[in-house]
C-alpha cells in the first residue's frame, strides 16, 4: 500500500494505473514507475486524432517586465476547469516567460530557419573527418533546436522532465488529449 501510495505521488496518475503497473513490475517501484512513463507515451498517440474542444489560458508576470501567455487546450471543459490542469497552464507559461522558445514544437520551425541553422553548422563541421560529419552535424542541430522548441525544453521547475513529457503526464493523468495550441511571450525590455 505505502509503494502505490508513493507511485501515486510520483505520478499523480489514478491508484487503479498504479496498482496494474506495479503487479505489472513484480513490485518494483521503478520498473512500475518507467512503464507508466512508457504507456503514457502510447496512450498519448492514440488519443492524438481527437478534437480540442476546451481549454484554458495560463498566464505569468515576471517583475511586470516580462509576461507571458499559454493556451493549453483539452477535449472537455470537465479537464480545462480542473485545478491541476489550470495550474499547468501557468506553469507553462512561467516556462515560456523564462525560456523564451521560438516554436512550440520542431513542425513549427519554418523551412527556411531550418536550413540558415543546418547552413551554420555545415560550415563548423567542415574539417571534422567526413565519415562523423553528419553525426556531429545531427547533434550540433538537435542542441541548438532543443533551446528554441518549447516541447523539447527541460522544465524550469523540474529539468528531469521535458515540456512534453509534462503534456504526455496530463493526457494519461486526465485521459484526454492536451496541446499547447498557443504561446506568446513580451518584454519591456
Amino acid at each position: 500500500m505505502d509503494m502505490l501510495k508513493e507511485l501515486r505521488d510520483l505520478t499523480g496518475v489514478s491508484i487503479m494505473q498504479c496498482k496494474k503497473a506495479l503487479e505489472e513490475a513484480d513490485g518494483d517501484l521503478e520498473k512500475a514507475r518507467i512503464l507508466m512513463l512508457k504507456k503514457s507515451g502510447e496512450l498519448a498517440a492514440k488519443k492524438s486524432d481527437r478534437e480540442l474542444a476546451a481549454g484554458a489560458i495560463g498566464a505569468y508576470v515576471h517583475n511586470n517586465e516580462i509576461a507571458a501567455v499559454v493556451v493549453l487546450s483539452c477535449e472537455t471543459d470537465f479537464v480545462s476547469k480542473n485545478e491541476e490542469y489550470v495550474q499547468l497552464a501557468k506553469d507553462i507559461a512561467m516556462h515560456v516567460a523564462a525560456m523564451f522558445p521560438q516554436y512550440i514544437t520542431r513542425e513549427d520551425v519554418p523551412e527556411d530557419a531550418v536550413e540558415k541553422a543546418r547552413g551554420v553548422f555545415l560550415e563548423e563541421v567542415k574539417d571534422k573527418p567526413e565519415a562523423m560529419q553528419e553525426k556531429i552535424l545531427e547533434g550540433k542541430l538537435a542542441s541548438y533546436w532543443k533551446d528554441r522548441v518549447l516541447m523539447e525544453q527541460a522544465f524550469i521547475k523540474d529539468e528531469t522532465k521535458t515540456i512534453a513529457d509534462l503534456i504526455t503526464s496530463a493526457t494519461q493523468k486526465f485521459g484526454e488529449r492536451i496541446v499547447i495550441t498557443e504561446m506568446k511571450r513580451f518584454s519591456a525590455k
